[in-house]
């Protein structure tokens, strides 16, 4: 039911003034002789008495209040636990009386004044329970039975109805939460324990080094298999590489089974660990798991190179092996020999130096042609390092400055931690050379020097890149201390040690001068996982192009080849080529770029989960908690005819939702066209009539 007032701002008694102020308006000008008959002259007299009167009132400010009701008819949800699990190990005949019962209560329902919604895992909208197909991947019923109370929170919902086994793999479990509705839980699968050995799953190093063996352990599960023999192999790209007999014990439904794995080649590496099935095993779909490594390059040897011992350099390479990728050999004249080895970064602290001693260093740096990075301080050979052109010329008279460092907002090539500026400020002064400091060709600054509370434009530490080689100038000596103060005031020098890692890292990865550059969102996805690839072209000066027409491959394993053409734009997402099965995946992409063919490969790999077939046995007592916390109770799939009657009995009633508005009669567009009406009709007759 809707509802209209009127309201005033001021007394009511006031609309009496206003129908005297309009009758007196239409006597003072409708009461002379008027050249028409006294029908037409009453008639114009009463629009503009109705005229003025009503404009009158307007000036006191009267609202409309409008109240509009809405019905909502009682709402029952049917959340369907649609994974694989369900299908897997439930009786089919058992599955199909449910969905056939479902149905006929969703009917009932209806025909009841019922609203009915059905709803699967991923929260999609189904249009039939009997239609439903099992094909989820994981089950996650506490995100399922929260995307349905948020949904309909401001709705009337009375209960919800929810078809499990009560198997999760995914998520918190929804008894610890709190609903605001009532479940039906129904119950299927089978609780119990079914004959049944299965990899349960793998623990590896997901990237290792070539040339390097690496543990794999597997978790093999059994059940009624006590006293029994399994084989487990171990499989490389469909070949076998190792296999292990395992006794199983009772008592121990879990064992380990260790594996050692030579690392060879680089880049993806495939490798299947199977359990050969035994007599009388429920299933196999559980017997094999697959892994991939990714086998890298040896880790980076980074030289640092002093020209005598100082605190940074413990510093220093703290901070560069705080990642297990990088390793470090130390070099100081008089002090140890300088060990020839296949160097990727060096770091020169001040090198070049005033003193003689280490030029075995800058000669090896030079040689071999090794990014550096360098270190100045008060014992630096200023002009020599200015004729080595690597990103700064300093013009100093020996003088030192104390300054402290401030990030570049600007520099966008890596990115330091989100607390960087505000643990930069606690850092303590460093000693640079005071003077004037100019930025050479391709050079950017990462930190500058501030003075106190001044910043300056003068760089403390900037990086070159000048071909195939870059390059990095630190202007600080004394830098020791901010390691050891970011490391008391935060437990951990979390900056300093990113900024250090960051510029090897830089120093040492080639400069990528591809025009064509094609590459998945992810390098892992799993198989339930949309996959995405963008895409970027750049033309001879580097600079990004868009609107490119690019072909991309994709290629599994098995030699099976699918291809996709899209373009690449500014603000576009790239291609979406949908879900793949799991795997190792090599792809190229192609595009003619100025007349000129580019290329583009690499390789991802899309991750088989299974986690719907390593557990066949029902959780019922999860369903049931579930329907005590609610204070409802189990059903199963013969007992669909009670729950119908349990909830027509719970008698849950339309809800009335009302809503109020308030606007000013003015607002309303309608009344000044009537107003305008009355007003030309007037005026029509008037002058129709001979008006004077």
């Amino acid at each position: 039911m809707n509802s209209f007032r009127l309201i005033t701002t001021y007394s009511p008694w006031l609309i009496l003034a206003c129908l005297a102020v309009g009758l007196l308006y239409a006597w003072l000008l409708y009461s002379k002789r008027a050249p028409w008959p006294k029908s037409i002259n009453y008639a114009l007299a009463v629009l503009r008495f109705v005229v003025v009167s009503f404009i009158s009132f307007l000036l006191l400010g009267p609202l409309v209040r409008y109240v509009s009701n809405t019905t909502q008819e009682p709402t029952i949800v049917f959340a369907l636990d649609n994974s694989q699990s369900v299908k897997l190990f439930s009786d089919s005949v058992q599955l199909k009386q449910a969905e056939q019962g479902l149905q006929n209560i969703v009917s009932k329902l209806q025909d009841a004044g019922y609203k009915t919604e059905i709803r699967t895992l991923a929260n999609e909208q189904q249009q039939s329970i009997s239609e439903l197909n099992y094909i989820s991947e994981t089950t996650n019923l506490s995100q399922l039975l929260s995307q349905v109370q948020e949904e309909y929170a401001e709705q009337n919902l009375a209960g919800v109805v929810l078809l499990s086994d009560g198997i999760v793999n995914q998520g918190m479990s929804p008894a610890y939460a709190n609903y605001g509705y009532t479940l039906y839980p129904v119950a299927l699968g089978d609780t119990i324990p079914k004959k049944d050995v299965l990899v349960a799953s793998l623990r590896y190093n997901k990237v290792n080094y070539s040339g390097n063996r690496f543990p794999l352990e597997v978790e093999l599960q059994q059940e009624g298999f006590a006293g029994r023999q399994a084989n487990v192999i171990l499989k490389e790209n469909g070949k076998a590489i190792a296999r292990k007999t395992v006794s199983m014990q009772a008592g121990q439904p879990v064992q380990q089974v260790p594996f050692q794995v030579l690392a060879s080649g680089l880049g993806k590496r495939h490798y299947e660990v199977e359990v050969q099935p035994l007599q009388g095993e429920f299933t196999t779909l559980n017997n094999t798991k697959h892994a991939y490594i990714d086998v890298v390059k040896g880790k980076i040897k980074v030289l640092v190179a002093a020209a005598a011992p100082h605190p940074d350099i413990k510093a220093i390479r703290a901070a560069i092996e705080s990642n297990e990728n990088y390793e470090t050999t130390l070099y100081i004249p008089g002090l140890m020999q300088l060990k020839p080895q296949d160097y990727d970064v060096a770091v020169l602290h001040q090198l070049p130096g005033r003193v003689a001693g280490g030029e075995a260093a800058l000669n090896l740096v030079r040689q071999k042609n090794l990014p550096a990075l360098y270190i100045l301080g008060p014992q630096s050979d200023l002009n020599d390092y200015n004729r080595l052109n690597v990103g700064l010329n300093i013009s100093s008279n020996g003088q030192q400055d104390e300054v402290t460092p401030i990030a570049n907002a600007n520099f966008t090539t890596f990115k330091l931690p989100e607390a960087a500026p505000e643990r930069l400020q606690q850092y303590p002064p460093a000693r640079v050379p005071f003077g004037d400091v100019r930025l050479n060709p391709n050079t950017e600054v990462v930190l500058y020097q501030q003075v106190g509370r001044v910043k300056t434009n003068k760089p403390m530490l900037a990086v070159q890149t000048s071909g195939d080689k870059r390059n990095a100038t630190l202007l600080a000596s004394g830098i020791w201390q901010w390691r050891i103060i970011e490391n008391a005031n935060n437990e951990q020098p979390e900056v300093y040690d990113k900024l250090i890692t960051n510029l090897i890292q830089l120093l040492s990865a080639p400069r990528n001068k591809k025009r064509l550059n094609v590459y998945p969102m992810l390098t892992e996805y799993t198989s339930s996982e949309e996959v995405r690839f963008n895409a970027e072209a750049y033309n001879e000066a580097l600079e990004p192009i868009y609107g490119q027409n690019i072909t991309l491959s994709i290629k599994n394993d098995e030699g099976q080849t699918r291809n996709f053409n899209f373009a690449n734009g500014e603000n576009q997402a790239g291609v979406n080529i949908g879900t793949l099965d799991g795997g190792r995946y090599t792809y190229t992409a192609t595009a003619r770029i100025n007349g000129q063919m580019q290329q583009d490969k690499g390789e991802f790999v899309v991750e088989e989960l299974q986690l719907e077939a390593l557990n066949s046995v029902a959780d019922h007592t999860l369903l049931y908690q579930l329907a005590s916390n609610t204070g409802s109770k189990l059903y199963y799939p013969a007992q669909l005819q009670q729950l119908e009657q349990d909830i027509l009995k719970a008698e849950h009633k339309p809800k009335i939702y009302s809503s109020e508005e308030l606007k000013d009669l003015v607002d309303l567009k309608w009344l000044f066209f009537l107003l305008l009406g009355f007003i030309c009709v007037e005026w029509f007759i008037r002058k129709y009539n001979g008006s004077y």
